[in-house]
């Protein structure tokens, strides 16, 4: 089931007296395609939360339309959009056995939808093998770990057999190690139930690595969608290239000058397109190779090495990040020294005007 969002915009009154009102969605147009789990994200309070509730119909749209397939959803009550929804919270009624809540959804339907016992058993009995939890079947919420507890919210959105699965950052209460094994559950279960699913988080590495397509907003602004790779990779802005990378991208300023990138009195890549300007040069910390005869030195402040990784803290008369962390490979482990050299790979170097902050398209220049 395809979802389209066409002119979605969604306001608040501002309590405050004189003050606008706050605009949580901003004029969004995207279409998720049938089948595909995309992750809206972006830092709090950029409206993402909204824009899932605006799609489950838990928050009316001001101006806009929602549509469900061929279905015009805008002003359907959630209970008739078919969609299932788990939150951060799980929400689980703690009187109640996992296959108690799980069942929940089933017994209130009514008329032609009504269920037999045995019919809503089997149903139970279903989602519960998907989620993997049928062993807790007979455990109340207090008697299961956080991860469990979040099964069962997922097999209960699960068991009335959604259009659409809506997850609002549904892995927030978990420690880090059970985060990474139940983002890993929520993809397989998506798909094998080949269900269209919104998967909020403010979390960039768990978007990007379970999303077939990721949305980045800041201040209820759709920023760039697509595919996480490419978004990583081709930054629409340096909003977006900051927000997405961990370690964050390094920023500095620098200019186009002559054919080259420049930072300091660096020429540390030529190019060939953009005109002379002043900008912002944003390189990945995976994108320097160490070199003493390199086009860029660094000052080094510390070694950090954290497992498989090995980084350099360093500092730049010219960084606007709040420090330079770049990925190296030392197979020693020797200290470089104070002063460190590196060429850049041009992949992974990325400049944005200094106005718009947009991203400027660039060619490398071919060596002679």
């Amino acid at each position: 089931m395809k979802i389209v969002l066409d002119h979605l915009t969604k306001r608040f009154s501002n309590r405050t007296k004189g003050l606008d009102d706050i605009i949580a969605v901003n004029d969004f147009n995207f279409e998720i395609p049938d089948g595909k789990l995309v992750g809206l994200l972006g830092p709090s309070g950029c409206g993402k939360s909204t824009t899932l509730n605006l799609i489950s119909g838990l928050e009316k749209a001001t101006s806009g339309k929602i549509w469900f397939g061929d279905d015009d959803v805008t002003d359907l009550p959630p209970e008739n959009r078919g969609v299932g929804l788990v939150f951060q919270s799980y929400a689980l009624y703690p009187h109640l056995t996992a296959r108690q809540n799980i069942m929940f959804p089933l017994q209130n339907l009514k008329g032609k939808d009504k269920l037999t016992k045995e019919q809503m058993n089997e149903k139970v009995l279903e989602a519960a093998h998907l989620v993997q939890i049928e062993r807790y079947l007979d455990s109340k919420p207090s008697q299961m770990s956080g991860g469990q507890q979040q099964r069962v919210a997922i097999a209960r959105a699960l068991v009335k057999l959604p259009r659409v699965l809506l997850l609002d950052e549904p892995l927030s209460n978990l420690d880090a190690r059970l985060r990474l094994a139940t983002r890993e559950e929520i993809r397989r279960i998506q798909q094998e139930t080949k269900l269209t699913t919104v998967f909020v988080t403010h979390d960039q590495e768990e978007a990007m690595s379970i999303s077939d397509m990721i949305v980045v907003m800041k201040d209820g602004i759709m920023q760039q969608i697509g595919r996480p790779q490419d978004v990583y990779d081709h930054p629409v802005n340096l909003f977006v290239a900051k927000f997405l990378g961990n370690p964050p991208i390094n920023v500095f300023d620098g200019k186009i000058e002559n054919g080259a990138i420049v930072i300091g009195n660096e020429r540390i890549l030529e190019i060939e397109g953009p005109q002379d300007q002043e900008v912002y040069v944003g390189i990945r910390p995976e994108g320097f190779i160490m070199d003493p005869e390199g086009t860029f030195h660094v000052h080094k402040k510390q070694l950090e090495i954290l497992g498989r990784d090995t980084s350099i803290v360093a500092t730049h008369p010219d960084m606007i990040s709040e420090s330079i962390r770049i990925i190296v490979t030392l197979d020693t482990r020797d200290d470089p020294g104070e002063t460190v050299g590196f060429r850049l790979k041009p992949g992974k170097v990325e400049i944005f005007a200094k106005d718009t902050e947009e991203n400027i398209e660039f060619s490398v220049k071919e060596s002679l």
